[in-house]
């Protein structure tokens, strides 16, 4: 017995007779009679008996048109969950991002995306890149958006941009926005910093700048949101180095500089987990981000 036979089984009992529901499923009257006399034979009962030229069901039948009922809207319950066609997937669209890549690049980029895919529903979790990657590999997750570098096992990575990251320091008074200035490595020497957790990328990214300015930083805090280490700059605890994005408005408690003249990047990028059988809408989805995020991709959809 199998979902076949009793997709048929439903359309005879759903037709006024064995031609009509032949016609209904594209077979011969025949070979729908022997799938219901196998399905019968299976089942060790009868199905329908004949009244002159009608076929009328059997208790059994009644019984079974039940459980099959059941057992088709079950299938199609599972072939619409596994479906991988953009215009019917409605299955929730995990997306996660840091919180000052959210903030500051994707407010516009996010609108557009949910305007694009009306019928899809999309969820973000704000997480760091470390728990973005273990949740791309468990599943929790199906795009992210990451600080590189990152292990690329197993994983689809998509460039995005360049973000520079440059040295706070605290200042008593307001200031004005104004260029990046430039500072030696030697009058940061013994100050103190807050950083970003240890082992999280960022902090590598800053650590190996740092060594290689022949500066070990004085770290007395640490923090995982880069607001909450902006402001604790703002309040004279020690300096740090951030993202630029975050670092725009136009009236704050801190200096911007670039150390000895020197820039210090992070690239970002999309993530998704490698598979045979990639979700259309994920493939679709960071495409549409990358069209929107990365510098590369727009001028050649605008030389196009």
């Amino acid at each position: 017995m199998d979902i076949y036979q009793l997709e048929l089984f439903l359309a005879v009992m759903n037709s006024p007779s064995m031609t009509r529901a032949a016609e209904k499923v594209y077979l011969s009257p025949g070979a729908v009679s022997l799938q219901l006399r196998n399905l019968a034979d299976e089942l060790h009962t009868e199905l329908f008996v004949r009244n002159g030229k009608r076929l009328l069901p059997t208790p059994a039948a009644l019984r079974l048109a039940e459980h099959a009922k059941t057992m088709v809207t079950l299938k199609d319950q599972i072939r619409q969950e596994f479906e991988n066609d953009i215009a019917k997937d409605n299955r929730p669209f995990n997306f996660a991002t840091g919180v000052t890549t959210l903030i500051y690049q994707l407010g516009k980029p996010l609108r557009q995306l949910r305007k694009q895919y009306s019928n899809a529903e999309i969820r973000v979790t704000v997480a760091v890149t470390e728990e973005t990657i273990a949740g791309l590999h468990a599943r929790r997750f199906d795009l992210g958006l990451v600080s590189l570098p990152v292990s690329e096992e197993n994983l689809t990575i998509m460039p995005l941009f360049e973000e520079e990251l440059l040295l706070l320091r605290p200042s008593a008074r307001k200031v004005h926005g104004g260029p990046v200035a430039s500072i030696r490595a030697a009058e940061i020497e013994r100050a103190p910093f807050i950083f970003y957790p240890r082992h999280s990328v960022l902090r590598v990214t800053i650590d190996r700048f740092l060594k290689e300015l022949g500066i070990t930083p004085h770290v007395v805090m640490e923090a995982d949101d880069t607001e909450a280490i902006k402001r604790l700059v703002e309040s004279g605890f020690g300096c740090s180095i951030l993202p630029e994005h975050a670092l725009r408005q136009r009236t704050r408690f801190f200096h911007t500089y670039r150390i000895n003249g020197r820039r210090l990047t992070r690239k970002l990028a999309l993530a998704m987990v490698r598979t045979e059988y990639p979700r259309k809408l994920t493939l679709s989805i960071a495409e549409s981000l990358q069209k929107m995020l990365c510098p590369e991709v727009q001028a050649k959809s605008q030389v196009a």
